[in-house]
């Protein structure tokens, strides 16, 4: 149970360091911005099989293109990884 315990004490030094401005022990994971629409032409999918696909509403896919908006926290993670590997995903979304 410590070792949990120190683990997470570990953790949350980190964060409080991090919005201190001492980033040196944090990991930052940043992404670049992506071209939804291109992605999702590779695939070669119409927006209403692609959101439906990969869970994202039509209506937020079409802001996405558009540029109207962009994606972020985990959307973008998993559009990051659709751009690299679709087939990965669309088999462990099926399963």
């Amino acid at each position: 149970m410590s070792s949990a315990f120190d683990s997470i004490k570990q953790g949350l030094e980190e964060a409080l360091d991090f919005s201190k401005g001492n980033s040196t022990k944090a990991i930052v994971h940043e992404f670049t911005p992506l071209d939804v629409k291109n992605i999702r032409a590779k695939i070669g999918m119409t927006q209403n099989e692609f959101a439906s696909a990969f869970g994202i509403s039509v209506s937020t896919l079409r802001h996405w293109e558009r540029g109207d908006r962009t994606p972020h926290g985990p959307a973008l993670v998993l559009l990051n990884v659709v751009a690299k590997e679709p087939q990965a995903v669309l088999n462990a979304l099926s399963n």
